[in-house]
């Protein structure tokens, strides 16, 4: 009988010990820095709720003496929610490479659910980062950020905000705009608009790229230039990057994710967060399923998890969308 469908046999292995390291790097980047910076709370079912409410706008405010009081409307909070997004990783490895003398151990069924778990974490940061609507029903989605973003966003010619849609209860995704190049002005005037609108951004996330775009502001005639002591050994030191930004309405850390690199869809939106108002749902946090049943001469494993994104208020937030975020052009 043929092995099942997709075993990892000792024929495809790369690391069975021959004159292989037993050090086996993994070069595949698992930093996800908005999931790394939010919280993670627990939810009890796969359609979580919760309530905004924004601040009447200041205004003149003078009472006559022994007047009589009026009351004014309350204003009903704004009930929203999103859905949970099930993610599931897999493998199956032959039980005689699980005891092959294998360098590194890099294809031993441990060493793989470790990576397959590190995969997943990094699949969170993709949906928390991907402009999708949310979706209800059997094959639920969360619904990514650019998709709640209205408030306080910069949009190229013809671009369009999505939003929470009270009728439908989900998330509607953004329209993409005319892309153009990331400067120092679309960042200032984002910003500008989170902080009246009564944000306080503290965290900007790009792409890579546009991290390399946001370091040559360094050169704008209004940004104050770096100054160094030689330490007088004869060592200069070459500066050529910036990582906080403070600009006219707050000071803002600029942080790159390679999440972000993946693709031009991703990469096009440069976020402007307080994590304060962000979180990721957990309705079921990522633990392996124990119920795989074994067939055959393999090891099978399965990991599996279910949550959402959480914007508690989309106004603090801010994004400039459709910058180029792969290169100059794309």
């Amino acid at each position: 009988m043929a092995a099942l469908a997709n075993t990892f046999l000792t024929t495809a292995a790369k690391g069975n010990r021959e004159q292989l390291s037993d050090v086996v790097s993994r070069i595949t980047p698992e930093d996800t820095p908005i999931y790394s910076m939010i919280d993670h709370p627990s939810v009890k079912g796969t359609h979580p709720e919760w309530e905004t409410i924004a601040l009447s706008p200041p205004g003149a405010n003078v009472q006559t003496e022994g007047d009589e009081y009026s009351f004014g409307a309350s204003t009903p909070a704004a009930r929203v929610g999103n859905y949970t997004q099930i993610m599931s990783k897999t493998g199956i490895i032959s039980g005689s490479q699980e005891e092959a003398d294998n360098a590194g151990q890099a294809e031993k069924r441990k060493y793989q659910k470790l990576m397959r778990g590190v995969e997943l974490r990094k699949d969170v940061e993709y949906s928390i980062v991907s402009n999708v609507a949310s979706v209800g029903g059997a094959a639920r989605v969360s619904g990514g950020l650019p998709s709640w973003l209205t408030t306080n966003v910069s949009r190229g010619a013809t671009g369009a905000n999505g939003g929470f849609s009270s009728g439908s209860g989900l998330t509607v995704a953004a329209t993409n705009g005319t892309q153009r190049a990331f400067t120092k002005a679309l960042l200032d005037g984002t910003m500008q608009a989170a902080y009246n609108a009564g944000g306080n951004v503290r965290y900007g996330v790009v792409s890579p790229y546009v991290k390399s775009v946001f370091v040559t502001f360094m050169s704008d005639a209004n940004v104050a230039s770096f100054r160094y002591s030689a330490d007088g050994k004869g060592k200069n030191t070459i500066v050529a990057t910036a990582d906080i930004y403070e600009g006219p309405f707050g000071k803002v850390s600029i942080v790159p994710n390679r999440v972000q690199a993946t693709n031009a869809g991703v990469a096009r939106n440069a976020f402007l967060l307080d994590p304060d108002h962000l979180a990721w749902n957990w309705f079921r946090s990522i633990k392996e399923d124990k119920d795989v049943a074994k067939t055959g001469d393999a090891e099978k494993f399965v990991l599996i998890g279910e949550g959402c994104l959480k914007v508690t208020n989309e106004a603090a937030h801010g994004v400039v969308a459709d910058v180029f975020g792969l290169t100059a052009s794309t």
